[in-house]
């Protein structure tokens, strides 16, 4: 039994939090706030309330509203340039996976030569040490889907070759996270829905991990519960603050998942399908692909005591056997909505479909050398083609 575990990330949970941004002890006297390009974030009020708080403490600060849903290369550089010209000396992510994950690239780009892919391992990247340390980095999450609050990866496009790959290593984790169920109740419902099992398949994929300990098994089996449980209450009434809550902390959780186990070849798969087809959000592109992927699974028979874990964890508390979590998955699904969704209708066809298996292997490659079952090219390519629509 041996294992690291480290979050350094101090979080702040539970409605109302937010209020006590002005209270913390800040890591710098300027911030760049980080957001995205859609109006959410002003319309509901979350970037003049945090506009607020830094007034209170006495912290100044830029505003960066560039970030789209699937973030990208050259806005991460901007944004970067535009900390370093205004002399920011922390970053704020504030909002969904996008702009947390952006605010985390931007901090490491606001103090290092080059460009952001010298660092990236994988695809076209270079691979290099990053030799200085990153701007501090908080975060404070409108959404719950990524986890990102609680660890240290961020994921970025690079538009002109089409590969979406993640980053990340201890200095970025945020210093300090703000979770607060009361900012999530604006999420539409389908959002909701993909933000979701994008948190559930953090969980599950790091339960099915070989790097998997102990410490991430408690944390995936508690997400996974807490997500099951809520997620369709916050889909149906996104008013419902004790759903919300409840998917907000499996969503912190997973991040913590995240940070001690990991993702596996599903989300490479679903990373691939997104940095080709932009338009496709990243749950949506889970959810697609989950069923014929964990039946992969099931078909193998090496993991069979773990599904039914999770299908115990989900709610089925007789479960004895591994198609339970399937079933289990499919019901949560049908209840959010959500168990109908078409490649097709975001342009995807079936003869892009192998394209997509080269572009998970050549840019994200690394997360199917961790899956507890062997997911090979084959399989890949099966997986996709059961589960086209």
């Amino acid at each position: 039994m041996h294992f690291d575990y480290f979050i350094p990330t101090k979080i702040l949970f539970g409605a109302g939090r937010l209020n006590e941004l002005h209270k913390q002890k800040l890591p710098g006297k300027k911030a760049l706030i980080v957001i995205s390009a859609g109006k959410s974030t002003r319309a509901n009020g979350y970037l003049d309330r945090v506009e607020k708080q830094l007034k209170l403490a006495n912290v100044e600060f830029e505003v960066f509203d560039k970030i789209l849903p699937n973030p990208i290369l050259s806005h991460v550089m901007e944004g970067a340039q535009m900390a370093k010209d205004t002399n920011c000396d922390f970053v704020i992510g504030l909002g969904g996976g996008s702009s947390m994950d952006s605010a985390k690239s931007i901090a490491v780009m606001a103090t290092n030569p080059g460009n952001y892919w010298d660092y990236i391992s994988g695809g076209s990247g270079k691979g290099k040490p990053v030799e200085i340390d990153p701007l501090p980095i908080v975060t404070i999450t409108t959404t719950a889907g990524t986890g990102t609050e609680a660890d240290p990866w961020t994921v970025v496009t690079k538009e002109d070759t089409q590969e979406k790959i993640g980053f990340g290593y201890e200095k970025t984790f945020p210093v300090l996270s703000i979770v607060d169920p009361e900012l999530m109740t604006t999420v539409p419902p389908h959002l909701t829905a993909y933000q979701g099992f994008d948190a559930l398949f953090h969980s599950t994929e790091g339960y099915l991990n070989i790097t998997t300990n102990p410490i991430s098994d408690a944390y995936s089996l508690k997400a996974i519960e807490l997500v099951a449980k809520s997620l369709a209450d916050a889909v149906k009434d996104g008013k419902n603050i004790e759903a919300r809550a409840n998917v907000a902390l499996g969503n912190t959780m997973a991040g913590m998942v995240e940070s001690t186990s990991g993702c596996t070849g599903e989300h490479s798969l679903a990373h691939a399908m997104s940095a080709v087809f932009p338009e496709l959000p990243h749950g949506a592109a889970l959810i697609m692909i989950s069923k014929a992927f964990y039946t992969h699974y099931l078909n193998s028979g090496k993991c069979d005591e773990r599904l039914i874990n999770m299908a115990k964890a989900m709610g089925k508390t007789n479960a004895t056997k591994p198609q339970d979590f399937i079933d289990a998955l499919v019901e949560l699904q049908t209840a959010c909505g959500v168990d109908n969704l078409k490649m097709s209708e975001y342009k995807i066809t079936e003869n892009d479909l192998p394209k997509l298996v080269d572009n998970a292997y050549d840019t994200m490659g690394g997360l199917f050398k961790v899956d507890m079952v062997p997911v090979l090219k084959a399989d890949s390519l099966k997986i996709f083609k059961d589960s086209y629509k």
